[in-house]
């Protein structure tokens, strides 16, 4: 359990459903495998089911506008995977109708149950990953995903692969000097979220060799600070990081008029404020299962000498 570790958020059995149910079976949810048919809630969990080759095992999924998967929205368009509704209240009955084998979806903290979702009597698959610390922890949650889907062999030489390139990044990364110093995000109506210092995006800027200004935080989550916080802290970062979604590209006009004071900035005066405009790019689908690529477009930005002939994947320089 993340939320409390001396606990166990949740038990799965995993039964083979060509096999008959054995009499005696350990204490925890029974799930037949390999899933035929789920519904799935996130985006990022489609993506990897796509990457396992097993989309066709998608029966629905649930806040459709926010899956930029074209796979997905073209079965979503053919009839063949069905739109759940918003996944803070799916609709019930078209869930029933799909008699799912199980049902994907983010457990959050004291969040009181699923409602209706729980009494459905199907297998609900608590997927915790987002939780995870460490980039290379949370893409190895594809071995789970793996199992369930009759997928194992797919996922493990997939997280092998993936777990090789990255560990080569981070010790290409580890040789790279001077080490720049990184704020990242931008300020949200009376509050800055900055990612805790134990976060994954904190663990993504360490091992692609940058300073991150606020590392030396406990949270694992985003943590809502004051403007003049993160100015005593970030107004001479060498590199500013920001994310943001909306059709056109922002730029440093764009940011001045949106809150003067980020004119202050160093890394403003200077322009080294790189941009991933996530409603055109599939950052927040790829990076939970495929950080190298995240890190590869980071050591770009740290340390660019070291990856000459790389060119950005996710993050652009931010236009006058």
């Amino acid at each position: 359990n993340p939320w409390d570790t001396t606990k166990v958020l949740h038990t799965y059995v995993l039964v083979d459903k060509n096999e008959p149910l054995p009499s005696e079976l350990p204490q925890g949810t029974v799930v037949r495998t390999p899933i035929g048919k789920a519904v799935v809630y996130s985006s990022v969990h489609c993506s990897l089911l796509q990457q396992l080759g097993a989309v066709g095992s998608i029966a629905g999924v649930c806040d459709l506008k926010y899956i930029k998967l074209q796979e997905i929205q073209d079965r979503c368009r053919d009839g063949k995977i069905v739109d759940t509704g918003d996944g803070m209240s799916p609709d019930m009955e078209k869930i029933i109708d799909l008699h799912p084998d199980a049902i994907l979806l983010s457990p959050f903290e004291n969040s009181g149950g699923y409602g209706r979702i729980e009494k459905l009597n199907v297998p609900i698959i608590e997927c915790a990953d987002y939780m995870e610390t460490s980039p290379l922890g949370r893409a190895e949650w594809m071995r789970f995903y793996g199992l369930l889907f009759g997928r194992q062999q797919e996922a493990d030489t997939l997280f092998t692969q993936v777990e090789k390139e990255y560990v080569a990044l981070r010790t290409l990364a580890a040789t790279g000097t001077p080490v720049p110093t990184v704020i990242s995000e931008l300020k949200n109506s009376s509050a800055w979220y900055v990612p805790g210092g134990k976060s994954t995006t904190a663990g993504f800027y360490a091992d692609a060799g940058g300073h991150y200004l606020f590392a030396d935080d406990t949270h694992s989550g985003s943590v809502p600070l004051a403007f003049e916080t993160v100015v005593d802290k970030g107004q001479n970062a060498d590199l500013w990081l920001i994310k943001y979604n909306q059709a056109t590209d922002k730029t440093y006009r764009e940011l001045e008029k949106e809150y003067a004071p980020y004119t202050g900035f160093r890394a403003f005066k200077e322009q080294t404020i790189y941009g991933c405009n996530t409603g055109k790019v599939s950052l927040y689908e790829d990076y939970p299962f495929r950080p190298e690529w995240l890190l590869k477009d980071l050591i770009k930005i740290f340390h660019p000498s070291l990856l000459m002939h790389y060119d950005l994947k996710y993050f652009t320089k931010l236009a006058n």
